[in-house]
């Protein structure tokens, strides 16, 4: 007698916490191993496939199925292409954004108002590090402008009720010069994924 189909999700390190309180919430952990890729390869996005691809050679003949929890995430579809010859199946979404709100959700948001920063919790939790000292706007500062002037809000994308993340929300935001607007997604589309072939 066998036991259920194990299944390897291969998900973006900026996922990573919402992802395994998922995976332990549904009660998944005897069938769905969460293997997270560095959220720095975002600073890289062609660098996305390759990193994908020895994961998935590496692993998959110790596992029924590969998932990816990856959106385009900026490779221009290289991710897809490379997907295919895998023959491994990903997440629909150019990015994080777009499936944390829905594809519809953030179609509106971007129509009321292209010129928005997106935070997800995972951002808003790192801006400082990631955006203000990645940007070398902590020594640079007359860079905000360059970098943000058309922007006019910073929109997040809660995937947690968590006070304190809002507030590092609110901070980056302030720290931007731009409006805030928070809107609660929870983790979205990434549920309905795994409802949908966990069965």
């Amino acid at each position: 007698m066998t036991g259920p189909r194990q299944t390897l999700l291969i998900c973006c390190g900026a996922l990573a916490r919402e992802v395994v309180a998922l995976v332990r919430e549904q009660g998944w952990e005897q069938r769905i191993k969460v293997e997270c890729l560095p959220a720095k390869l975002h600073m890289d996005p062609v660098s996305i496939p390759e990193a994908v691809r020895r994961k998935i050679q590496t692993e998959r003949d110790n596992y029924d199925d590969v998932l990816v929890f990856y959106g385009d995430c900026g490779t221009g579809g290289q991710l897809d292409d490379m997907l295919e010859e895998e023959g491994v199946e990903r997440i629909d979404g150019a990015h994080c954004y777009e499936i944390y709100a829905g594809s519809s959700q953030f179609a509106a948001l971007m129509k009321d108002e292209p010129g928005s920063f997106f935070l997800s919790d995972f951002l808003a939790r790192h801006f400082e590090r990631l955006v203000w000292q990645g940007l070398a706007l902590d020594r640079f500062p007359q860079l905000r402008d360059t970098y943000f002037g058309n922007y006019r809000k910073v929109v997040y994308l809660a995937q947690s009720e968590d006070g304190e993340m809002v507030e590092y929300a609110r901070k980056a935001a302030d720290m931007l010069g731009l409006e805030f607007e928070m809107r609660y997604t929870g983790i979205g589309g990434y549920r309905d994924f795994l409802e949908a072939r966990i069965a």
